[in-house]
């Protein structure tokens, strides 16, 4: 196991109605007025907003409200935020729905704290040494972003998606009542599950040796998601369900899984340029993406992919041929993909294999490699896209 720091210093907020609780706590963490933050009309429709403005008035904060954060979230939406934020004397920003809008808050935070332009911070020009604080109101379970120290955001102009990241942007406290989740679509909930998973797959799949802690942390969220995502597609009030999806998202991406080991996350790289260029679902991206990966990279480490097989998804393990093993696992995670309902390939996502060469040049690749479980090069990536684009049952 390497060295490490873990810090996650979120205090979260679990279970039912506790969204009622969120003015207490803008005020214990120090907010006095509030951008409220949210995204389409669900928020509005649900009555969550009422509730969450309710819940302000009841603490004598004043607030204003940001609508309309579109999945992937843009930056032009973001410079609003942080015009608006300065010309109020906005303190606090008050994340209500999933993550595109609590990365969207996380991106006005830092923005209203930085004299220059808060793209710095996805291109790699400046460090976030300084952000509003952030709390959230979760209201789908998947991008972690509730309880991570990261950010994600599409630059309109070239639809370039780009990440930024630093603790000074986790957020404060999260409020996660699994029923706020009850109401989203089986696509949306599928969508959801497969980003858990591939947050703890980008962690799972590491050169580290004697990580065993966790890699049974790792496969504890995994088991989970496989058992409880069919049985929310089955029954979407299944409350109990829902709770341990929507902690195993927070898991998943807070830091715990993956302390001490190293991580890959090329397929979220590859990911998000399919995203950023068709402006796909990320979760359903991720479902494309790595399946197609793991078939490219596994012979790297056969034993690793054999373990995940067996532990996860239930695989004999064949000692005398463990490569067979590591091929059904992976055989397997597409099929439990494809049964929660899933795109398994370019054209079931919507998007065409003729744009592989603008993929991959997005990427920025250029001559070098792209770091991770597996070095890859620009003909690397482009061949599992290619994998991608032609992935079957």
């Amino acid at each position: 196991m390497d060295n490490f720091n873990f810090y996650s210093p979120t205090e979260f907020v679990f279970g039912r109605g506790r969204e009622t609780e969120c003015g207490r706590y803008v005020r214990k963490f120090g907010g006095s007025k509030v951008l409220i933050h949210y995204g389409g009309g669900s928020a509005v429709k649900s009555g969550l907003l009422t509730k969450v403005k309710a819940s302000l008035d009841a603490e004598g904060i004043s607030y204003e409200e940001l609508g309309g954060v579109q999945p992937n979230p843009r930056d032009t939406l973001v410079y609003k935020g942080i015009d608006l934020c300065r010309s109020r004397g906005i303190d606090f920003i008050l994340a209500v729905g999933g993550g595109s809008v609590i990365d969207s808050a996380k991106a006005i935070a830092m923005g209203v704290c930085y004299d220059g332009d808060f793209w710095d911070f996805y291109c790699g020009k400046s460090r976030i040494e300084k952000a509003l604080p952030v709390g959230v109101v979760l209201t789908i379970a998947a991008a972690g972003s509730e309880g991570s120290g990261n950010s994600v955001i599409t630059k309109e102009e070239g639809m370039i998606k780009r990440g930024a990241g630093s603790d000074n942007i986790r957020p404060r406290f999260s409020v996660l009542d699994p029923e706020l989740t009850c109401t989203l679509p089986a696509y949306q909930t599928a969508c959801g599950a497969t980003d858990i998973m591939a947050h703890v797959f980008e962690r799972y799949f590491t050169n580290t040796k004697e990580v065993e802690i966790t890699d049974r942390l790792c496969e504890a969220v995994l088991i989970t998601m496989v058992r409880e995502t069919p049985r929310v597609i089955k029954d979407p009030n299944n409350y109990e369900a829902r709770a341990n999806i929507m902690w195993a998202g927070t898991v998943a991406h807070n830091g715990i899984v993956g302390v001490g080991r190293s991580q890959d996350w090329n397929s979220h790289g590859l990911e998000h340029e399919l995203s950023g260029l068709y402006d796909c679902a990320h979760g359903a991206g991720l479902a494309v993406i790595m399946p197609s990966w793991m078939e490219f990279v596994y012979k790297h480490d056969v034993m690793r992919f054999a373990q995940m097989a067996e532990r996860v998804f239930g695989c004999a393990m064949h000692y005398d041929d463990p490569e067979s093993t590591a091929v059904e696992g992976i055989k397997r995670f597409r099929e439990f993909l494809h049964s929660i309902g899933m795109p398994i390939n370019f054209a079931e996502l919507g998007a065409s294999e003729e744009d592989i060469p603008v993929l991959v040049e997005k990427l920025g690749v250029g001559d070098g490699k792209r770091w991770g479980f597996v070095q890859l090069s620009a003909e690397d990536c482009a061949e599992i896209y290619r994998i991608a684009a032609r992935a079957s049952l």
